[in-house]
């Protein structure tokens, strides 16, 4: 397959995706393409939407690759949709989610022993958002649920992979005191 050909198709497929699209995923379409080949070609695209200051940008995250809008066209996007935007998070939300991202897996239990109050409604709220899931059972007597974060967690938070969520150091250092989770 010629290489511009090939460079468009991987395009086009990243374009019309609604979540991240892994290699493999691509390599499941392009089956000739080796990875490193699918790679190449999305790396060729990433540089030249940034050389010719283009709107968007093709970003790793949630373990795929996607067309992205640049932060700075923002404000223009959110009042095209206006009505459309999903809501923020509340701060007992971010909280437990945090707790859940940083001590995963984690039951219900441990989440509300840290937070000091219960985590029901804001737990059934996560997973219904898809920010967090069942993960399996502790091996302990009653046998509690686990729980941890998702694709979506990383799609939302812009994350590649857990790793580069910030250390629990850094946010020691920001915030003065040493945070809760």
């Amino acid at each position: 397959m010629e290489s511009n050909y090939a460079k468009s198709i991987i395009e086009a497929l990243l374009f019309v995706a609604d979540e991240p699209l892994p290699v493999s995923t691509l390599r499941g379409v392009l089956e000739e393409l080796k990875e490193d080949e699918i790679r190449k070609h999305i790396s060729d695209l990433a540089l030249e939407y940034e050389t010719t200051g283009r709107a968007y940008a093709i970003t790793e995250i949630a373990e795929g690759f996607q067309i992205v809008t640049r932060p700075q066209f923002a404000q223009w996007i959110k009042l095209l949709f206006k009505s459309k935007l999903t809501h923020r998070l509340s701060k007992p939300a971010l909280e437990t989610l945090s707790i859940i991202a940083y001590r995963q897996p984690i039951t219900k239990l441990e989440i509300e022993s840290i937070r000091g109050v219960s985590v029901e409604g804001v737990l059934d709220t996560l997973l219904a958002r898809d920010l967090a899931a069942i993960k399996g059972r502790k091996d302990v007597i009653g046998r509690p649920l686990l729980y941890g974060t998702t694709k979506e967690f990383l799609r939302y938070f812009g994350l590649k992979d857990l790793t580069e969520m910030p250390k629990i150091e850094e946010l020691i250092g920001k915030m003065g005191e040493e945070p809760n989770v």
